[in-house]
């Protein structure tokens, strides 16, 4: 099932939501409503590579918990991504077996050829 993780709250989500292709045939999955579990994690490692892959350096509480100053190892990204949503990197798509990471202009437009051959 191809799915897509986001924050309903996170204006930058929802611009990109409202800009997807009709018939995406996406499920949608609320990181904030819905927390992602372990084996969601897993999945997502598996097709990223890493945690950190997945982990948002951008996130408030990164700032504000001094993270930047720290030697972060894989065990630490994954422990703050499942403790806090906002670590998650978003929006992250997976499609047809394949994980599309973030908002940037690059990956959104993979995201929208990829579903465009779903």
């Amino acid at each position: 099932m191809n799915k897509i993780y986001y924050l309903a709250s996170c204006d930058t989500c929802r611009k990109i939501i409202k800009g997807l292709p009709a018939n995406h045939n996406l499920a949608f999955h609320d990181i904030k409503q819905d927390p992602i579990t372990v084996d969601e994690l897993e999945k997502m490692v598996e097709l990223s590579g890493s945690y950190e892959a997945l982990f948002s350096k951008k996130a408030q509480l990164y700032k504000s918990l001094n993270l930047k100053n720290q030697a972060l190892t894989e065990a630490d990204f994954k422990k703050y991504i499942l403790e806090h949503y906002t670590f998650l990197s978003r929006p992250v798509f997976i499609i047809n077996g394949k994980i599309y990471i973030g908002n940037s202009q690059q990956n959104i437009h993979q995201v929208h050829l990829a579903l465009a051959h779903v």
